[in-house]
């Protein structure tokens, strides 16, 4: 599959999250993040257990190719599981889910939407390479203590 991102291709998806107040205090800011990394080592390494954690019963995952092709959305926490069990047999290389420039959109007691750039990269045949940089949407739920990825949204900049 050919695609190319044209400059600020996922502009029609960021802007369907107006900002508004972010108002939680740092503890919980600081606990949102660590819920984004779980996620992104929980891809990283194939721990669905870790994943499945993360997620709520009804999270929803949807994945956008330079605005072209549209995947998802996957719904529930066993569709996503899933998809990325199935992904993750299908890969040969060690790839990292790099997670950059994290901004608050809009947070309160319960729910958080945070976006975050993308670098995706692999290690396979021992150097590493970038596979593609692209941006999440994410929205989380606070419940029973902890932040659970409710929505995610990833526009992958090009195929990979």
């Amino acid at each position: 599959m050919t695609t190319t991102a044209a400059f600020g291709w996922g502009s029609s998806h960021l802007y369907t999250t107006p900002a508004g107040d972010a108002d939680l205090d740092p503890a919980e800011r600081l606990a949102v993040q660590q819920t984004l990394a779980r996620y992104a080592f929980a891809l990283d390494h194939g721990d669905l257990v870790t994943l499945a954690g993360v997620l709520t019963e009804d999270a929803t995952w949807t994945v956008n190719i330079a605005g072209e092709v549209e995947q998802g959305p996957f719904v529930g926490r066993a569709a996503i599981l899933d998809l990325v069990r199935e992904a993750t047999e299908a890969q040969t290389d060690q790839r990292r889910h790099n997670l950059t420039n994290m901004v608050f959109r809009r947070a309160d007691a319960d729910t958080a939407v945070v976006w975050a750039y993308l670098m995706l990269t692999s290690n396979a045949g021992g150097s590493a390479t970038l596979l593609s940089t692209g941006f999440y949407t994410f929205t989380l739920q606070h419940a029973e203590d902890e932040w659970r990825i409710a929505e995610l949204f990833v526009g992958l900049d090009n195929a990979v």
